[in-house]
């Protein structure tokens, strides 16, 4: 666990924050240097739960301070003009120990779904997993759409997807690809399998910076 000196009680939200470390809904950034990355931090948190970034702060919670009014503008840069469309947010600033720490909180949307560029300039729908920001699986875009428009998922329980329970009843999970093997079907099919299993809840998806792979959906504890 992060240690931190003594402060006094207002500036108690801060270091609170920081003792959390980076997770799925917080993120550090030392300096904002780049307005195309940051936008898929606000995208990304805008995407999924919401979230905040601490400006200011290294990686590992030691407070450094924004170094000059630039940062801000920067973020500005990177909700405006580089996040499709416009990502809101607001902002806090703090002062801890002569440092400025700024606080930049960014509310789930829950109307759009937010793209940025990513390495190579392509915009990308980004989601928030862990404390990663990654470009969305297609099949939880798949599920979103059908969501957005109210959809209502359509299983047939044709050979196809009797196949892929039978086939996760055995193993814990499955790949996009290893089901489009198995079941000798294009991507866009399985996908569409997929994301109607993902809707009526049989079916999760979980995705991580290596992968994405699919499971039954687990009853939780309280079942």
């Amino acid at each position: 666990m992060l240690s931190l000196p003594a402060v006094r009680k207002k500036d108690n939200h801060i270091q609170n924050l920081i003792l959390e470390g980076e997770h799925q809904m917080l993120d550090f950034k030392f300096e904002i240097s780049d307005s195309r990355r940051i936008a898929r931090s606000l995208a990304a948190f805008a995407n999924t739960d919401g979230g905040r970034l601490l400006v200011g702060v290294k990686d590992n919670g030691a407070i450094a301070g924004v170094r000059s009014d630039e940062e801000i503008h920067m973020i500005q840069a990177a909700a405006e003009m580089y996040c499709q469309p416009q990502v809101e947010y607001t902002t806090e600033e703090w002062e801890i120990n002569g440092k400025t720490v700024l606080e930049v909180i960014i509310p789930k949307d829950k109307h759009h779904k937010h793209k940025a560029p990513d390495n190579q300039g392509n915009y990308k729908i980004f989601v928030r997993v862990k404390d990663e920001n990654l470009v969305a699986d297609s099949v939880l875009i798949k599920v979103w759409k059908s969501d957005k428009f109210s959809k209502a998922a359509k299983i047939s329980f044709t050979e196809t997807e009797t196949l892929l329970l039978h086939y996760l009843t055995e193993h814990e999970e499955i790949t996009l690809q290893e089901f489009q093997q198995i079941a000798h079907i294009n991507k866009r099919r399985a996908e569409a399998i997929l994301a109607d299993f993902i809707l009526v809840g049989t079916i999760e998806l979980i995705q991580t910076s290596q992968n994405t792979v699919f499971r039954l959906t687990q009853p939780s504890e309280n079942e």
